[in-house]
């Protein structure tokens, strides 16, 4: 026998539909919520961490910029060193330059010219002077260019005063200095002497011209007031103590 279904089976299955649509679209409402958070957590570990990050970077480039001020004041310290460091080689390769210069000065000028100032500036010095004419300065200038701690000498000035005096010309000259090149050793050499050598033994190396010489043994025996005089008192006493210790008769 036949069984005929008169429920509404039709409605049914449509509210059944209906309450798993509901459903799946609740669980992927909840899914995608807790997608949404763990996205947000995530996102909140990296900023965190990221601003970690920049606190430790912030706090080295402090660090940093300490460590720069210090060794900028080091670089400042350094550079004012090094400057004095050549200015104490300077001086010690320049030491024996004004010995030479005067020297020089008292070999060149000619004995119809006669100076009144003389002032050095770094390289260069300035000479003025008065003269009997210009072929005496024109002789002075070509004796400074044959010296070899002085170079080429231009003429500043040169006037004739007309006065009765023996020497009516006044003249200036501007002179560069130079420096010999046998004269580069012997500077290095005494740049390598000890710190505490005393001036009074770098002024014994120094040459004594035969005019200066003489003159000095000359006045040998009164009070010497420089170390050099004394130096050569002591030299020629040396061989008068040594006279009895040879076995010569006593007076």
């Amino acid at each position: 026998m036949a069984h005929v279904n008169l429920l509404p089976w039709r409605a049914e299955r449509r509210k059944q539909r209906e309450r798993e649509f509901y459903m799946q679209l609740v669980a992927a409402f909840v899914a995608a919520l807790g997608v949404l958070l763990l996205w947000v957590f995530w996102m909140d570990q990296r900023i965190d961490n990221q601003n970690e990050r920049n606190t430790y970077l912030q706090t080295e480039i402090k660090q940093l910029d300490v460590r720069i001020a210090k060794i900028k004041d080091l670089e400042k310290v350094r550079e004012h060193l090094l400057a004095r460091k050549q200015i104490i080689e300077q001086l010690q390769a320049d030491r024996s330059q004004m010995v030479h210069l005067f020297d020089e000065l008292v070999k060149t000028i000619p004995s119809s010219a006669r100076l009144t100032g003389v002032k050095q500036n770094g390289q260069s010095m300035s000479l003025d002077g008065v003269a009997q004419s210009n072929a005496s300065v024109a002789e002075y200038m070509r004796n400074i260019e044959v010296s070899p701690w002085m170079g080429h000498a231009d003429l500043r000035k040169t006037e004739n005063s007309h006065d009765s005096s023996r020497m009516p010309y006044t003249f200036g000259l501007d002179v560069a200095l130079t420096r010999p090149k046998s004269d580069g050793s012997a500077a290095s050499g005494d740049s390598e002497a000890p710190a505490g050598t005393s001036s009074v033994a770098a002024a014994s190396t120094v040459a004594v011209p035969p005019a200066l010489g003489a003159a000095a043994k000359a006045v040998a025996g009164a009070p010497a007031k420089s170390t050099s005089t004394s130096a050569e008192v002591k030299s020629e006493a040396k061989p008068v103590s040594a006279a009895p210790a040879t076995g010569g008769t006593k007076p």
